[in-house]
């Protein structure tokens, strides 16, 4: 199909083949590569249906009829009435689309087209899986091309005939960079940032995600060398190694989303240095595994003395979900020479509680990590009794106000 489809074709469409299906999943390129525009002709053209997004923003459609569904909440549909959160790890998101999540249409969002292809440019993610399990059950494909999307290498790629029809819309996806938090809360996040960095040699593969302490802690690699990305995802503060030359001219940015600036969509356009491989590749333990001094840092809303971290949920309502960290923690682990950090602050600055805790009281997800990192200082944990980790825990990372009290739980718990 070389040209695009009118609102009224698509929609004509996807009724059609709707008619019979009682309640159709409609999977969506989530994270901030939602096609607004598609989804919205889509949204008009059914009275009620399933919409999968992973990390799904305000904006999409919210309404009766439409039962937002995921593994990962976004702000999107954090407060929604309809949420059905599928819990599982990113890298078997994917297999969900052929067993029990089976998707009846498909929306992606790409790249303008060059010599006959289109490219999901920043968003690759779990949508390879569900154009797959699509075509295995005959449903439609939509594609949402748009010409600020870069057009990126890997598994990203698809011939443009591949898709039963596509719309062109000029959706922003680019964001500008927040700017560096100040006062209390800028100097922990830089504290933990160069705590985390001095974990990191040259030569080092390295996985962490958006936020303050994951740009604190690239701020403090510029002086390193060869340093290689393996990880979900990154944004701006690659162009921060790239421009000091501290990335490895001979090693792949690889990835499997990711978000940012318009600096960095021109940087990854067209770059052969970057490839986005699908999650099922990126987030495989044993993948993971394979890179030399794999990195992982993730952070958490709690931890406690056993060294189980709460990165999911608050009051036992889902927050977010478990993503990629624990394949990361465990690959990590794996890894030669590798290691995964906790890092996070001592003290909740909204909740004004401190984020160790004696025990955790909700569903924890993830466990037993190298280290735990905070503005206090570095606790470690990996390969030490239960015991001397929670002291660590307490000396090192809590918060100086309530060590004396975790003292005391810690030996209702066996732990002192």
């Amino acid at each position: 199909m070389n040209a695009p489809m009118s609102a009224e074709s698509v929609t004509t469409t996807v009724r059609e083949h709707c008619a019979t299906i009682k309640t159709p999943r409609v999977v969506c390129s989530g994270n901030v590569a939602v096609p607004h525009a598609l989804l919205r002709i889509v949204d008009s053209a059914l009275t009620e249906y399933r919409l999968n997004v992973l990390n799904a923003p305000k904006g999409i459609p919210d309404r009766e009829g439409v039962i937002h569904e995921t593994s990962f909440v976004g702000a999107g549909m954090r407060s929604s009435s309809s949420l059905q959160y599928v819990p599982a790890r990113l890298s078997l998101v994917p297999t969900l689309f052929s067993r029990t999540l089976h998707p009846d249409i498909v929306l992606v969002h790409t790249s303008a087209p060059v010599d006959g292809k289109v490219s999901l440019g920043i968003e690759v993610n779990v949508m390879p899986a569900a154009i797959e399990a699509v075509r295995r059950r005959g449903g439609l494909v939509f594609a949402q091309v748009n010409e600020r999307m870069p057009y990126t290498f890997g598994d990203a790629e698809y011939d443009l005939d591949l898709f039963d029809g596509w719309i062109e819309a000029d959706d922003v996806i680019a964001h500008p960079r927040p700017p560096k938090p100040g006062g209390e809360r800028g100097e922990s996040a830089a504290v933990i940032g160069d705590l985390c960095a001095s974990r990191v040699g040259s030569g080092s593969t390295l996985q962490m995600g958006i936020g303050e302490v994951p740009d604190a802690t690239l701020a403090g690699l510029t002086a390193r060398r060869n340093l290689g990305l393996w990880t979900e995802m990154f944004s701006d503060g690659v162009l921060d190694l790239q421009d000091a030359g501290a990335l490895d001219p001979d090693r792949y940015v690889t990835a499997s989303f990711m978000m940012g600036s318009q600096e960095l969509m021109e940087w990854v356009h067209r770059n052969e240095q970057v490839l986005m491989l699908r999650t099922e590749t990126i987030n495989a333990p044993s993948n993971i595994a394979k890179q030399p001094g794999m990195t992982s840092i993730n952070t958490a809303l709690q931890v406690d003395l056993f060294a189980q971290a709460n990165a999911s949920r608050r009051r036992a309502r889902i927050h977010s979900g478990f993503g990629g960290q624990t394949d990361f923690i465990v690959g990590a682990l794996h890894a030669v020479g590798g290691q995964a950090i906790m890092a996070l602050r001592s003290w909740h600055p909204k909740a004004n509680v401190s984020t160790v805790v004696p025990l955790i009281d909700e569903p924890v997800t993830s466990f037993q990590m190298s280290a735990i990192v905070t503005e206090q200082g570095i606790a470690e944990v990996a390969g030490r009794p239960e015991k001397d980790q929670a002291a660590a825990i307490i000396e090192n990372a809590a918060h100086p106000s309530v060590r004396e009290e975790l003292w005391e739980e810690a030996g209702y718990l066996g732990l002192a």
